[in-house]
């Protein structure tokens, strides 16, 4: 009789390919899966899971942990959510390569100060700095361990910074042949050296600290093609992009930026993935790209849509980056004052007529004005998150009911919990007022589950928990019209892993590696986000807890149980492709 480290029994076993579930041990030896099945053998130790559920560990393709993984080993709140395993440098931003010198890391940090919303101070502080080229950047990387495996992507953003100086920062400037030889050599060797992919950005909503557009928005063919070429000369790696495609009223700069992921695709051969969200003007754009990629699938190139298992909700609130009262004069008076100053502020009647009626007479448009403005999708957000909510329990539908202008409602809200509220607002995905459109994305072949952007959005947007929503609220939680939890763990494992290249994880199988979630699906659920200072310089950010994470193991590892680090870092970098186990 053969003896496992870790024997699993009796777990309802998805096995993250997509087919059924069924009744199964699950035997563990090392960093690797050895049965799953009828296990005869014993274990050095063994876990009763009657009643629960065994997945892969979830893969969070992507992540902007760029900067935080170079001081924070655990990298929560990703692996609180079950996830073993991220890809960084997404949306063509990160911190290599990079000149060393101050002025050129300050560049680099007010970029995802300002695209990512992840304070500076912090990355000031917490960066080690310890790279220059993208390959030195990998290295640092390699010098660490994790809770959860690590991989990141060449970004496009940097690499024009380093490349072509001051210049490269500018959208409107074209880099010279000599300039574009060093791109291109940088992007090869990063490749080489275990980048997953490259990263671009071409989105007006991307821009730096001191609001000045990204210089990669409007790159030409001529150069995504020159660096998407040097990394297919490899064989190897994904493109991944943003494009304001999804969310531009003008139909012909739609078309061109169609025509334009295509023709990269048609000329390199590389995988390609792209956003695709639902904004309110254009609830249905995002179906025609869907459509679109489709076609492009079926004439043989291999493209998919990058879409979210929920709304993109901006957290809006005293603790956070926004609330709707930000741009009122009143309120900017206190706004720097503590936060029990500002509640004592927030319920001055005089103080509150006055913000009213300032709200009233502002004057914006854009997404600022959704964002200050947008009442019927704004939610006071309770304890579980609904990430559903009905229309009457927005903020407009609690104003209409009660017979008080939205603005004194949001006022009432934002001093509950000693200032500590949060309200909710679904910037993207939520158009039509349900999650409807959002289960036909994940229904649709050619999507890819994303968009979490753990790491990033720092007091404004936590959906690092995006792992937790779509097996809660789609397989169980969902009102109508739930989904299999088979493809929803399939979604969250095998799928998102082959298209970057890792075939040794995603499934529970024998030979793959041993990263697993024990999960009471009964209790699955994210906690309310919450405020918390413990970036470098004190900096705050969004951590948001679960529950129902029985056990996640890391390569055969516990690193966590009901929701809590063991301490082990079983984690490391990954480079490149992974093949599948033999």
């Amino acid at each position: 009789m053969s003896t496992h480290d870790l024997v699993i029994r009796n777990a309802t076993v998805v096995d993250g390919t997509g087919a059924p579930a069924r009744v199964a041990d699950v035997a563990v030896s090392g960093d690797r899966i050895t049965e799953v099945g009828v296990v005869d053998g014993r274990g050095h130790r063994e876990i009763d899971a009657d009643g629960l559920t065994v997945t892969p560990g979830f893969i969070d393709v992507h992540t902007h942990f760029d900067g935080q993984a170079t001081w924070d080993p655990v990298l929560a709140p990703s692996s609180i959510h079950g996830v073993t395993s991220i890809v960084m440098g997404n949306c063509g931003v990160g911190f290599a390569p990079a000149r060393p010198t101050p002025e050129h890391h300050d560049w680099l940090i007010g970029m995802l100060e300002g695209v990512e919303d992840i304070p500076g101070t912090a990355l000031a502080e917490g960066l080690t700095w310890d790279w220059e080229s993208f390959t030195d950047y990998l290295d640092a990387l390699g010098r660490r361990r994790y809770a959860i495996d690590v991989a990141t992507q060449v970004a496009h953003a940097p690499l024009r910074a380093y490349a072509m100086g001051e210049r490269g920062a500018d959208p409107l400037e074209v880099p010279t042949a000599e300039e574009l030889a060093e791109m291109a050599v940088q992007v090869r060797a990063g490749i080489e050296a275990g980048a997953l992919g490259f990263t671009t950005s071409r989105t007006y909503i991307h821009r730096t600290r001191d609001g000045a557009p990204l210089g990669t928005r409007y790159s030409s063919i001529d150069e995504l093609t020159a660096l998407v070429t040097a990394m297919a000369e490899t064989g190897r790696g994904v493109v991944q992009l943003i494009s304001d495609a999804y969310q531009s009223p003008d139909v012909d700069f739609t078309k061109a930026e169609m025509a334009t992921m295509r023709a990269l695709v048609e000329a390199t051969g590389r995988p390609l993935s792209m956003t695709v969200q639902q904004p309110e003007p254009l609830p249905d754009r995002w179906r025609e790209m869907a459509s679109w990629v489709d076609e492009c699938v079926a004439a043989g190139l291999p493209m998919k849509t990058q879409v979210s298992a929920r709304p993109i909700g901006v957290l809006q609130g005293l603790t956070a980056s926004l609330n709707p009262l930000v741009l009122c004069a009143s309120f900017q008076e206190i706004a720097r004052l503590p936060l029990a100053e500002q509640v004592v502020a927030l319920r001055d009647p005089e103080r509150r007529a006055r913000i009213v009626a300032e709200h009233a007479a502002r004057q914006i448009d854009g997404m600022l004005f959704e964002i200050t403005h947008g009442f019927h999708k704004l939610f006071p957000m309770g304890d579980p998150v609904d990430y559903e909510p009905a229309p009457e329990t927005s903020i407009a539908g609690i104003a209409a009911a009660t017979g008080r202008n939205p603005v004194e409602v949001v006022l009432d809200l934002l001093v509950e919990r000693d200032g500590n509220q949060l309200l909710y607002m679904p910037l993207f995905n939520f158009a039509k007022g349900n999650l409807d459109d959002v289960r036909e994305m994940l229904l649709a072949p050619n999507s890819l589950l994303g968009l979490s952007d753990a790491g990033a959005h720092c007091g404004a947007i936590s959906d690092a928990s995006m792992t937790t929503t779509a097996l809660a609220l789609w397989t169980r939680d969902r009102r109508r019209d739930p989904l299999p939890v088979e493809l929803m763990v399939h979604h969250l494992t095998q799928r998102g892993a082959q298209h970057v290249g890792w075939f040794d994880r995603g499934v529970v199988a024998p030979g793959h590696l041993a990263d697993l979630n024990v999960i009471d699906m009964a209790t699955l659920g994210a906690h309310p986000p919450h405020i918390v200072r413990d970036l470098p310089a004190g900096g705050r950010r969004l951590m948001q807890t679960a529950s129902g994470y029985r056990h996640t193991f890391k390569s055969g590892v516990e690193t966590f149980v009901d929701g809590e680090h063991t301490g082990a870092l079983p984690g490391a970098l990954v480079r490149g492709v992974q093949p599948a186990p033999r």
